[in-house]
């Protein structure tokens, strides 16, 4: 049973009614962000139940020793993670004396959380009877800016309801904090300076073995019935802490408001020696504008935002609800501002992965951005893997590999491995073939080719070296083959042959190979240069064609489909529909071993490489295809079931189509997968967006042309987006009798609609 307590809205994610078995999953669901911090959406005010505390900087982490028992030469020294930084929202809260905690209060009424998608904001209100009787009405509304980014602002009321009380706020920075996934139970930041008054606090602290630099801010304000006051004022201070305590008379049924504004400077953006200095400015310009100058500044940051990132669906208000909060969070983890930072699975919303970069960043996010923003946010996704390539051949030396050869990493965040799981780490090699995918995707999008000479190049080269070392030949096959691998479905391990590896090994040296031939014959210069840097010759490039001409594919003649890997026709052939729900998800109810020996797929595998290079198979293969995986895979990746909506939609099986789009759109919402307590699934969000527009909309670049083949679910009456196509804003309507194209910014453009060529004119809308 999916959970079903979000209220469903076009524009906000709401919850209502305090239950405090929820309060972990709403912490996830209605965090924050704005690209460089973020928050899970714990309570302001001491909360004695369950929840995970996480706020969090974006690239400041920590390398926290590996926790195994054994080691293998080449295994990654350290796992690096994403820090659980100082805490800057809290304000205990006490009424006559008597702390307000939800989980101890006798009665908890009118309770609400509304995240609101539109506007960028997240408010809470609530009633509450504490244990000595008083009732007292809370709302605090919450937001991170996105123009000041290193600010977050705060406004926390409380009314005495049923009598007159004495309320006594306790704002407070706080730096001892430990991560909820720490290996050792350790802190990792340690204080360094702190400084008070004048109702602003500033705790220095920096990480160990890092010595990455944040200070922690907050700056205060009061009013009582919207006048501004001065209560009377109490410091305590310690090396990793400060809180003021603030006390007043407050009569029944007028409001008492704090004002925070807050958040986090770092050695990232600034010296480490004047972060305080810098503290000090960021809350000069947020207090300038004030809490509702900052919060209309916010509505309209975010308006600029939707404008091209939205997507409107008729008649289905939950799938509506679905895409609009995954383009949000997308937008609170990412804004392409920074080359030095990238997309991590749970983004500010927990832990888990390490907030790291994996693979998910080319294959699933660059289409998002590319066409949601402009070509220079997915250029600077793919410069940040660019910045790494020495690192990738240092990962590859590691494990063996010579002359240049990279292996790009599992999981990053400086470039170096830092996967803790052996066959990921060492097996799950295809995470190569996605970055040269992606070089490859960007081009084909923006026709922007200066990428390729400048960088891209260089990371193409180390890819295909590394390929061209890792296939083996076969005597007894008279082929390449690629062995002990792990393919993106991580529900098998060390196999042989796993089809989507090999293919998009051979594709890539092909791809490499085309690569050098063009930048020879255009960019001679940059030729000359890069030929010189990665000393590569003629002789080399024909013995990675070779590989590529002579590699193995598994194949069945029974069936008439390439295998996943070899042997997958040994296994008992079982399909999911005649798997005991009991069994479901396998991950938490069957031993790995079990895992192992069925047929059952995580995650798109063979299917895709059909997603990647449809243009290379027909529709006949890929229903073969389809028909045949379809049935063994359990989905228990999120990054699963956008490839299946999408491929569904191609096929014309807009049911399946349909159900697979709302279990990607949903996936967090209705927790499908039984863990959105421990965050969000981030990059798996992109692939929601995916489903709608290169899936229903049927958006692909064919020939050198954007091309259209529009569908729609029978449970819509019509849907809309735009993108950003080579500096042209396209429009697209559809509905069930027609699809209209206007072209909104750009010079006049010709598109491929089913298949024929189409004339768009600025501001002309062609139906």
């Amino acid at each position: 049973m999916n959970q079903d307590y979000i209220i469903p809205n076009p524009w906000s994610i709401i919850e209502e009614g305090f239950e405090p078995e929820r309060v972990c999953s709403s912490e996830s669901l209605f965090s924050i962000g704005n690209g460089a911090m973020g928050q899970r959406a714990n309570f302001e005010e001491y909360y004695s139940g369950d929840t995970f505390q996480g706020s969090y900087i974006a690239g400041i982490y920590y390398p926290d020793k590996t926790k195994v028992g054994w080691w293998k030469n080449g295994y990654p020294e350290y796992f690096a993670k994403v820090l659980n930084a100082p805490n800057w929202i809290g304000i205990n809260v006490f009424v006559n004396e008597e702390p307000l905690d939800l989980f101890t209060c006798k009665k908890v009424e009118n309770y609400r959380r509304e995240l609101n998608m539109k506007e960028g904001w997240y408010l809470r209100s609530f009633n509450a009877t504490l244990p000595n009787d008083i009732e007292i009405e809370v709302k605090a509304l919450r937001f991170l800016s996105l123009e000041l980014d290193e600010v977050g602002a705060i406004q926390y009321s409380v009314t005495p309801i049923n009598s007159n009380a004495t309320i006594t706020y306790e704002p407070y920075v706080d730096a001892g904090i430990e991560n909820e996934d720490t290996n050792w139970e350790e802190k990792f930041w340690e204080p360094i300076q702190v400084e008070e008054g004048d109702q602003q606090a500033f705790v220095v602290a920096r990480t160990l073995k890092t010595h990455f630099y944040a200070c922690t801010f907050m700056q205060l304000s009061f009013e009582v019935n919207g006048k501004s006051a001065a209560p009377k004022e109490e410091s305590v201070v310690k090396n990793d802490y400060i809180a003021y305590k603030y006390s007043r008379e407050v009569n029944q049924g007028n409001t008492f408001v704090i004002t925070k504004l807050a958040g986090y400077v770092t050695s990232l953006n600034h010296e480490k020696e004047n972060l305080i200095h810098a503290a000090k400015l960021s809350l000069q310009k947020a207090c300038a504008m004030g809490f509702e100058g900052l919060l209309e500044e916010q509505k309209e940051s975010w308006a600029r935002i939707w404008e091209m990132a939205d997507i409107t669906i008729d008649g289905d208000i939950k799938a509506q609800q679905g895409i609009r909060f995954n383009i949000f969070q997308l937008n609170q983890t990412y804004l392409g501002k920074d080359a030095r930072l990238n997309i991590g699975p749970k983004g500010f919303t927990g832990e888990k992965y390490g907030g790291s970069t994996y693979w998910d960043t080319e294959a699933y996010c660059i289409p998002f951005y590319m066409a949601t923003k402009d070509d220079k946010v997915a250029r600077s996704l793919l410069k940040y893997r660019y910045n790494h390539l020495q690192k990738a051949i240092e990962n590859a030396e590691k494990l063996g590999f010579t002359n240049g050869a990279a292996l790009y990493p599992m999981v990053t965040m400086n470039g170096e491995e830092c996967h803790n799981e052996w066959e990921i780490t060492f097996e799950e090699i295809h995470r190569n073939g996605a970055i040269a995918y992606a070089i490859h995707n960007y081009v084909r999008y923006t026709d922007d080719y200066s990428y390729i000479p400048e960088m891209g190049l260089e990371v193409l080269i180390g890819i295909a070296r590394f390929w061209h070392q890792r296939a083996t030949f076969s005597n007894h096959k008279k082929k390449y083959v690629i062995l002990g691998v792990t393919g993106p479905n991580e529900y098998e391990n060390n196999v042989n042959n796993n089809w989507y590896t090999n293919y998009i090994a051979k594709w890539c040296i092909d791809f490499t190979a085309a690569q050098i031939s063009h930048v020879k014959e255009v960019y001679g210069e940059d030729f000359t240069r890069i030929m010189n840097k990665t000393r590569l010759s003629e002789m080399e490039v024909e013995k990675w064609l070779k590989v590529a001409d002579e590699m193995y594919f598994p194949y069945s003649e029974e069936y008439q489909i390439f295998l996943q890997q070899d042997g997958f026709l040994d296994k008992e052939l079982i399909t999911v529909e005649d798997l005991a729900k009991e069994n479901r998800p396998i991950n938490q109810k069957w031993s790995w071993d079990r895992i192992l020996r069925s047929p059952y797929i995580k995650q798109a595998d063979t299917l895709q490489g059909f997603y990647f290079f449809e243009e290379r198979f027909t529709k006949e293969e890929l229903k073969k295809h389809f028909d045949f995986y379809e049935p063994f895979t359990v989905h228990e990746s999120s990054l699963s079931p956008c490839v299946h909506s999408i491929l569904a939609a191609s096929l014309n099986q807009m049911d399946q189509a349909y159900e697979f789009y709302l279990r990607t759109s949903r996936l967090d919402l209705d927790d499908y997968n039984k863990e959105v307590h421990e965050g969000l699934h981030i990059t798996s969000m992109a692939g929601t967006w995916m489903s709608i527009v290169e899936g229903f909309g049927g958006m692909k670049v064919k020939d050198n042309s954007l091309s259209f083949e529009p569908r729609i679910p029978n449970e819509w009456e019509g849907y809309s987006f735009k993108v950003n196509y080579r500096n042209h804003i396209i429009k697209v309507d559809v509905t069930k009798n027609q699809s209209k194209f206007t072209l909104e910014k750009g010079a006049p453009l010709t598109v491929l609609v089913n298949g024929k060529k189409v004339e768009l004119a600025p501001d002309e809308l062609v139906a």
